[in-house]
């Protein structure tokens, strides 16, 4: 775990779990943070670290199982919901805090209380990072006392929704306005986008529940970023948070600041001072 630096804080160490266009972003920003942390593992999929060896200045050991990485302060999880179910569980038993993007994996069944089993087991701790949206702090400080009702709308451009149901929704590629592609609960959305919809589980679990948070998913070609919308009351009063961001260079997916969030989780974890 944590090596010994002279003359200040010991460096945290940390494995990555994921090096799709999230995980390599993530250790990209993560380079400026050496002095007090060090990535010392990537775990990739089968067949896939021999490449990531022999990129240029890689100095983390390259693993292709979370069970042959070696023991680190904490792990980043940037590789989808099947590492949130397969490997976040391993790593948590270990006694590694976890850092998960993945949101959307705690609306499967079972899920949550899996990853609860494992943490208690292994003395650990799962942290869910806000992703794409703003206000997930309000929302779980305004869950205190209570909440009447949180909806969530999201709107993408149609590029951002290929590769899933929507497609056999509307047309993407012929669409002259806005399209509703989903209805329903932040459940049912988590599972049917689950590489676009961890902002709606992230404001389910953060608010009201997974089934009463009501999500509309729309693929808008008016739009040129991700767009989310929060409406929340309750006994605090009202709230209404909307973000615009742009996606990550690699993947019209993944919104940036879903990136950002992971870093700055990271960041908490070996700054002195935390907002």
């Amino acid at each position: 775990m944590a090596d010994a630096q002279a003359g200040g804080a010991p460096v945290r160490s940390a494995i990555l779990v994921g090096y799709g266009a999230m995980g390599r972003y993530v250790h990209e920003a993560l380079r400026a943070d050496a002095a007090r942390l060090a990535i010392r593992c990537i775990v990739v999929q089968p067949g896939q670290a021999a490449a990531l060896r022999a990129l240029p200045g890689m100095a983390a050991q390259v693993v292709e199982s979370v069970d042959d990485a070696p023991q680190a302060d904490f792990a980043l999880e940037c590789a989808g919901h099947g590492a949130v179910t397969e490997a976040v569980p391993r790593l948590l038993r270990r006694g590694m805090d976890a850092i998960v993007a993945s949101v959307g994996a705690l609306g499967l069944p079972d899920v949550p209380q899996m990853l609860e089993r494992a943490a208690q087991d292994g003395g650990a701790q799962l942290t869910l990072v806000p992703g794409a949206v703003a206000g997930i702090d309000a929302l779980a400080a305004a869950r205190q006392q209570g909440l009447d009702a949180v909806s969530y709308t999201g709107r993408k451009p149609p590029s951002g929704w290929l590769g899933t149901p929507a497609e056999q929704r509307v047309d993407l590629a012929s669409l002259a306005g806005p399209a509703t592609i989903f209805e329903g609960s932040a459940r049912e959305a988590a599972a049917l986008y689950p590489k676009n919809a961890n902002v709606a589980a992230m404001v389910g679990l953060a608010g009201i529940g997974l089934d009463r948070t009501r999500v509309t998913l729309v693929a808008d070609p008016g739009v040129s970023r991700n767009t989310h919308a929060i409406v929340a009351s309750g006994a605090f009063g009202d709230l209404l948070i909307e973000t615009a961001g742009k996606t990550l260079p690699d993947n019209p997916k993944t919104s940036m600041l879903a990136a950002l969030s992971i870093v700055r989780a990271v960041r908490n974890r070996v700054a002195p001072i935390v907002i």
